[in-house]
């Protein structure tokens, strides 16, 4: 690789042929007998009990389908008209999460967008004031590698994606709702004289919604890090290839 690849470092040794077929043959066989699980029809010995409980085995149900109807609207980009129950809180704050974690926060006028779309509205006015002040700092900006208004510099691409892994309701009524939500984000500069490459981060947030106006909304939200998973033994792409993918490659609209 060039030694002014900003991935370059990132790249591991190479591995012999017959260990990466290993490797593969072990991945294909872990994934047929993950999907041959989630499959499978119960019988009397594998079947949940009331509770859902299987005892020691996972309940497959957690990542099936509910069968209930996607949001169907946005407002400024952003799925809203969520349904008035625990699942609609979880699609509304899985949605939420991308919109924030956006690399459109990082424009005044389409964070203020953002902000109210997402944000309860006798709080939005008061978050729409602390979070231009964060954003607008030039030597946060700087850090980050990018320009004064937001943008990245002329012959690099900005990244900032969250990609929702999961959610859980750890509190609802017909009012307010506690949501969960677990994600990888991608965070960095792709471009050859990057300083900040994309890199990967574990995260999980924890959403407070409120039932106004006829949908979910944000009212304040904690965030943690993990759980993060052990990373595989891949190289790391180069800085072209990071920017192509992040062009190409669109987002999906989350429902639980």
């Amino acid at each position: 690789m060039p030694e002014n690849d900003p991935y370059g470092g990132a790249r591991r040794g190479g591995r012999s042929s017959s260990r990466s077929l290993v490797t593969v043959v072990g991945v294909v066989v872990l994934l047929i007998a993950a999907i041959a699980f989630a499959n499978r029809g119960g019988d009397d010995s594998s079947s949940p009990s009331a509770n859902g409980s299987t005892g020691d085995k996972p309940d497959a149900t957690s990542t099936a389908a509910t069968g209930t109807k996607p949001v169907d609207t946005k407002t400024g980009g952003i799925p809203t008209g969520y349904a008035h129950d625990a699942q609609g809180a979880q699609s509304a704050a899985a949605n939420y999460a991308v919109a924030l974690g956006s690399a459109d926060m990082f424009i005044t006028d389409l964070r203020h967008q953002i902000v109210d779309t997402v944000y309860a509205p006798d709080i939005a006015v008061s978050k729409q004031t602390a979070l231009d002040t964060a954003y607008s700092s030039e030597t946060f900006l700087g850090n980050i590698g990018l320009d004064k208004d937001g943008t990245a510099p002329d012959g690099q691409a900005f990244v900032s994606r969250v990609i929702p892994v999961g959610s859980k309701v750890t509190a609802s009524s017909a009012s307010n709702a506690t949501v969960e939500v677990w994600y990888t984000s991608l965070f960095g500069l792709s471009g050859e004289a990057s300083t900040n490459p994309v890199s990967e981060s574990w995260f999980t947030t924890t959403y407070q919604l409120q039932w106004t106006s006829n949908d979910w909304k944000v009212t304040d939200f904690q965030q943690k890090d993990g759980p993060v998973p052990v990373g595989r033994d891949q190289q790391a792409s180069t800085a072209d290839d990071m920017t192509k993918a992040v062009e190409e490659f669109g987002g999906f609209t989350y429902a639980r």
